[in-house]
């Protein structure tokens, strides 16, 4: 199953970064009581930090705004990435971000998980952005 879930995080990165779709603005929201620096947002989503207080994060990737969120904020390209969580999931047993498709897929994530952290194009509403790059 692992193999699997990451086959398909690596097929859709690989697909997103060549797209070339890329957004002006990427906002990173958190589920309501998750309170994060701009400086801790590069290391949840690469699997480097896992709360924020008492609450488990749960950081998921969305695929319309991905290659622009690797190059604006993680400072990587797609395979960079991709090998990233190759690595974690064989020497830790972590596992990738799931992929959402939009920014309402990643929206409603966000809303419906405790914890849950993601990036979209536009400011939602009923959701608090915690950066803007």
């Amino acid at each position: 199953m692992r193999s699997r879930t990451l086959a398909l995080f690596l097929g859709i990165t690989i697909a997103t970064c060549t797209s070339g779709a890329a957004a002006d603005d990427l906002y990173v929201i958190c589920s309501a009581g998750v309170v994060l620096q701009p400086s801790e947002i590069r290391n949840v989503f690469i699997g480097e930090k896992a709360f924020a207080g008492s609450a488990k994060l749960v950081p998921a990737d969305n695929s319309a705004a991905q290659a622009a969120f690797l190059e604006k904020v993680l400072k990587l390209d797609a395979v960079k990435y991709a090998g990233l969580w190759t690595k974690k999931s064989f020497r830790d047993g972590a596992n990738p971000p799931p992929v959402k498709s939009s920014d309402a897929e990643a929206i409603a994530f966000v809303k419906s998980t405790a914890g849950g952290c993601s990036y979209v194009t536009s400011i939602p509403a009923g959701v608090t952005p915690i950066a803007k790059f």
